[in-house]
């Protein structure tokens, strides 16, 4: 679905001591950054504060006056875009994902309300993670700087309780945000835990060099396993150096990325477990031989 999306990223991070907090890392990523990740298709993006670097290319505006708050900064925002539902976001979420961004897009749609909000697991809920019909929005606020002589210093609550939102519950993670040192410290911990630091981790390398491919992570770990076993330990990191290569070349001539790194893995594999088979046949004539 079409849509575009704004990130506010100002805000004076007083808890965080007025650290830059959008430029925070977790897992070796800006926050700002994972967060960008979560709305890759959007048609534009809009990030409200100070320019920074972003590992994708987005537009930048600031709020008036700057520091002037939520509903200001997303004024702000909106003004920079065009489709008529925009995707709202703060840039402090480490964890949010796609999955869940599309389900708040469809949200609207689906219950033919003014937008959705994520519902955290605590039943809070969240007007910064949420998609909301352009037309409405613009209406409220339009309402409100005639009501109030302008928009700085209002809180999210007198613009949202004026829209019919459908509430949108979040997954357990989702809606983590980090306002603390210890929000911070507990995410950058979190990501570590065994069962999802692989998964992590590939979307990081992913997303610091460029590339956007679906990683067949168990294949790749069975191609390591065969290639350690069967031939030498070290072979296991330059065989899966040379799969990419080979995959890469054969993208570059019309293959499908994920089918090449699919073919390429299948071959080394098999070439692994050959080579296994011929010392385990040659160690079995060894063993008779020497009885």
């Amino acid at each position: 679905m079409s849509y575009d999306a704004i990130v506010l990223a100002g805000g004076a991070a007083r808890r965080l001591g007025g650290a830059d907090k959008p430029a925070l890392s977790v897992g070796g990523r800006a926050l700002l950054d994972r967060v960008l990740d979560a709305c890759p298709d959007a048609r534009s993006t809009v990030v409200v504060g100070a320019r920074r670097p972003t590992a994708r290319p987005v537009r930048w505006t600031r709020e008036d006056p700057p520091g002037g708050g939520p509903v200001a900064a997303l004024d702000a925002g909106l003004r920079g875009t065009a489709a008529e539902l925009v995707l709202v976001l703060s840039a402090d979420l480490p964890f949010l994902d796609r999955d869940t961004v599309r389900a708040l897009l469809a949200a609207p749609d689906a219950h033919g309300t003014d937008g959705a909000m994520l519902r955290d697991p605590g039943g809070r809920d969240q007007p910064l993670v949420a998609a909301y019909r352009a037309e409405p929005l613009r209406r409220e606020i339009a309402l409100l700087a005639t009501e109030h002589g302008g928009l700085a210093g209002l809180p999210l609550r007198a613009l949202t309780a004026e829209l019919e939102l459908t509430a949108v519950t979040a997954p357990p993670l989702a809606a983590f945000d980090c306002d603390t040192w210890d929000d911070l410290a507990a995410a950058r911990a979190r990501i570590r835990e065994h069962g999802t630091v692989l998964d992590q981790w590939i979307t990081a390398v992913k997303n610091e060099l460029g590339i956007d491919l679906a990683v067949d992570t168990k294949t790749l770990l069975d191609l390591a396993r065969d290639a350690a076993h069967g031939v030498a330990r070290p072979a296991a990191p330059l065989t899966t150096f040379l799969v990419g290569y080979a995959a890469a070349h054969a993208a570059a001539t019309g293959a499908d990325p994920a089918q090449a790194v699919a073919e390429a893995s299948r071959k080394a594999a098999d070439l692994a477990l050959r080579w296994a088979a011929e010392a385990e046949t040659d160690a079995a004539s060894e063993e008779n031989g020497s009885g």
